[in-house]
């Protein structure tokens, strides 16, 4: 047998008792790795604290990561689910985040590890675990706290289950002024044709249009994905209305939110996804959706020693 020099080494069993669930460090303690008694899966890199995997019980992949991402920390992972905070994309008129860069500084800075939960359980069938990581201003390095001065704490916290996948954010301003900042969970969901796919959920929203113009549009019907995609949905449902992804007519993906009142869908297509160099194979666009669970339409204000939480729950 190879042995091979990543191999991580499992927790301990304890005789007698149900099976749990394993976590693991890998790749030079740079990834967790949780596995449920059924099989299911989820991998975190500790760079961004990015999911960069989610499988069910049968080792089917249910997030996209390009061939080409960066898992090295050499720069911010393309796929999974990168975490965006305290600004999305570039906001140059926004005094406090004007310095940062796309998408600010969460996915780009190395997370701490602070632990496992898991549930009780009777039987493999109603497990799960909880995996908390941790961030604040300071385990940021210099030059990035330069670029944002606050003080803050950050835990953000990855939940699988048989049935779903959880992340949430609970951000804690830690200092003595108001904070404003902006948060979303950036998932790249994998699917097998994004030409058959329509999202629900999102009827009668408004939404702003950012490859026509930034134009504050009506969705009108389910959304179909029929070339480059860029959309910043408030849903009228609210948060705890599922937006769903049918792909060929059959349900995939169930997206519910708690205090994130905003939703991007996103899909590069051919000439963004061409021009862009870690987006690998160049035609992935073709299985791949995101559907980002945030609150990036306006900014969050926290005032001193407040906390905010938020988070989504995927399930298939």
């Amino acid at each position: 047998m190879v042995d091979r020099p990543n191999k991580p080494t499992a927790l301990a069993t304890t005789p007698g008792l149900p099976p749990q669930p394993q976590v693991n460090f890998s790749h030079g303690n740079s990834r967790v790795t949780a596995v449920l008694p059924n099989g299911e899966s989820v991998v975190i890199l500790l760079y961004g604290a990015t999911v960069i995997s989610w499988k069910d019980r049968f080792g089917t992949e249910r997030l996209w990561l390009s061939d080409g991402a960066k898992l090295d920390g050499s720069k911010a992972v393309r796929g999974g689910i990168p975490l965006v905070f305290p600004v999305f994309g570039t906001a140059p008129d926004h005094v406090a985040t004007a310095k940062l860069p796309q998408h600010g500084l969460a996915r780009n800075s190395r997370w701490e590890f602070l632990g496992k939960s898991s549930s009780e359980s009777t039987g493999p069938s109603d497990i799960s675990v909880k995996l908390d990581f941790g961030l604040s201003s300071a385990t940021l390095d210099d030059q990035v706290k330069s670029l944002w001065p606050y003080t803050f704490s950050i835990i953000y916290s990855v939940t699988l289950t048989p049935e779903n996948l959880s992340t949430s954010i609970v951000v804690t301003n830690d200092g003595d002024q108001p904070i404003e900042f902006q948060t979303l969970m950036h998932t790249y969901l994998r699917i097998e044709d994004v030409s058959k796919i329509q999202v629900t959920g999102l009827e009668d929203s408004e939404y702003v249009d950012k490859v026509d113009a930034a134009k504050v549009k009506t969705q009108s019907g389910a959304v179909s994905i029929t070339g480059e995609t860029d959309r910043v949905y408030t849903p009228v449902k609210g948060p705890s209305s599922p937006v769903v992804v049918a792909e060929g007519g059959e349900t995939v993906f169930s997206i519910v939110r708690d205090n994130l009142k905003d939703v991007v869908v996103w899909n590069p297509w051919t000439d963004k996804a061409a021009g862009m160099g870690d987006f690998e194979p160049k035609d992935g666009f073709k299985n791949m959706i995101c559907i980002e669970a945030g609150s990036v339409n306006g900014w969050i204000t926290l005032d001193p020693g407040d906390a905010f939480q938020g988070a989504q729950t995927i399930s298939d």
